[in-house]
């Protein structure tokens, strides 16, 4: 539990109000809060059908990607990254979530409706690396074309 509690402290403090951040936490039936991106990390959205096989491929390449998120579909998947990394970022079909934008967020150790973990933050701060994303997502899209399939849960689209 201390690393998930950790977790929380790490999100909850790019909120304007932390404890209040942790109080919805609590307290909302969904189990999630908005919280603003920019400030500790920015956001790179993949459709589903691309993010799980980059995933997959980080995960052979990495010991640990930087937190995961996938939405209530498995139609989008987040990937942490810097700060700073949406503003420069010009992949087609690629969102962005930086300064200005917010993210539904689930609490790092518990079970959300909808939106989830894929990798949760352990509270460390780590982020996957936007230079090793863009090599994973143009691994993952070859393997798609040679006809590789998506990864666990990937939509076909």
């Amino acid at each position: 539990m201390t690393g998930a509690k950790t977790a929380v402290e790490w999100l909850a403090s790019v909120a304007p109000d932390p404890g209040a951040c942790r109080w919805e936490w609590e307290r909302n039936p969904l189990g999630v809060a908005l919280l603003p991106a920019g400030k500790a990390w920015d956001v790179l959205i993949l459709p589903g059908c691309l993010g799980y096989p980059t995933l997959d491929v980080l995960t052979r390449v990495l010991d640990r990607p930087g937190p995961v998120l996938v939405d209530f579909g498995d139609d989008r998947v987040g990937f942490f990254v810097a700060p700073g990394t949406a503003a420069r970022w010009v992949g087609t079909g690629i969102r962005t979530a930086g300064p200005g934008t917010w993210i539904v967020v689930p609490h790092p150790g518990r079970t959300a409706r909808g939106v989830r973990w894929l990798v949760p933050p352990d509270g460390s701060g780590t982020l996957t690396d936007p230079a090793l994303l863009e090599l994973a997502m143009h691994e993952a899209a070859a393997g798609l074309a040679r006809g590789g399939g998506g990864g666990a849960g990937g939509a076909d689209g």
